[in-house]
């Protein structure tokens, strides 16, 4: 029996200073704490906000700081394939998915362009898997997602449950629509489709009850290597050695559920002939007693 897999994916998100050396340390850290992927945004802010935001608000303006230059994505995709994990980016323009067609191994929508049936037709007619995150979203909403992904070729799809506030207090997760998204996708596109977990609440408990509980086959996590990320003090990305321990438990659990069979586990097998015999209840097996020196 196969072991039940879940992928987990660092996002970068806007931590990386626009240093590529630090985009590479990304790479290195995920690689290092058990992640099976690394992902990135490419925006550029006089794309992603509308000009009458921009015009108004400097803050917005300020985020052209967090712009992710384009010539890093061949050394960031060379460096993330040499240690074994998949890259991922999520777009925020037609431009940019065709951008990244060269360099990723799947998309990922975020869950404020859900809405945007264009870039979902585009993520989609790459032929890369997509993942989407579903912040906000109503079921309805989500449906019609999921039609226009499946509509335009999407074959391999992972919905991502997810709530976009940063923090997400615990009580807020509602991880019991990871069940609903897989019915719902069930349903609408008659094939089976991969849910998991795009978190933002930092919560241990959380993610692990994602995974165990509710079957989650990806968790996507903010990650910031040493809290001098621009994202950091907002409470919602990891620390490398706090996400490792997650991700060391999340396997070594899902190792442990077996294939059910009722037999002697490897590490029981010596042990067996020192049980009970049943002539005499004594200790070990009458096998055993004949031939055993200390």
């Amino acid at each position: 029996m196969n072991e039940p897999r879940v992928q987990f994916v660092a996002e970068v998100s806007s931590n990386h200073h626009g240093s590529l050396e630090r985009c590479l340390a990304f790479v290195d850290r995920a690689a290092e704490i058990g992640c099976d992927a690394i992902k990135f945004q490419l925006f550029r802010v006089n794309e992603l906000f509308a000009p009458e935001i921009l015009a108004r608000s400097a803050e917005h303006r300020r985020r052209a700081a967090w712009e992710l230059p384009s010539d890093f994505l061949p050394a960031i995709s060379e460096h993330a394939h040499e240690r074994g994990l998949k890259l991922a980016c999520t777009p925020f323009s037609l431009r940019a998915v065709d951008e990244l067609l060269p360099f990723v191994d799947f998309y990922k929508i975020a869950s404020y362009e859900l809405l945007w049936d264009p870039l979902l037709v585009a993520c989609a007619r790459s032929g890369r898997p997509v993942a989407i995150s579903t912040g906000m979203a109503r079921s309805d909403e989500v449906a019609h997602a999921l039609r226009v992904l499946d509509g335009a070729g999407g074959t391999e799809l992972t919905l991502l449950h997810c709530v976009s506030g940063y923090p997400t207090p615990p009580g807020d997760a509602n991880l019991a629509a990871i069940d609903t998204l897989r019915r719902l996708a069930h349903t609408l596109l008659d094939r089976e489709c991969a849910v998991g977990w795009s978190d933002h609440t930092a919560s241990a408990g959380v993610v692990q009850r994602a995974v165990h509980r509710f079957g989650a086959s990806m968790i996507e996590f903010h990650l910031d290597l040493d809290g001098a990320g621009e994202e950091f003090a907002a409470g919602h990305c990891w620390l490398p050695e706090a996400i490792e321990a997650v991700i060391r438990d999340a396997r070594s659990a899902l190792a442990a559920d077996g294939s059910g069979e009722k037999v002697p586990a490897p590490s029981e097998l010596p042990d067996r002939p020192w049980r009970a015999d049943p002539s005499d209840g004594l200790r070990p097996l009458q096998s055993l007693r004949r031939e055993w020196h200390p």
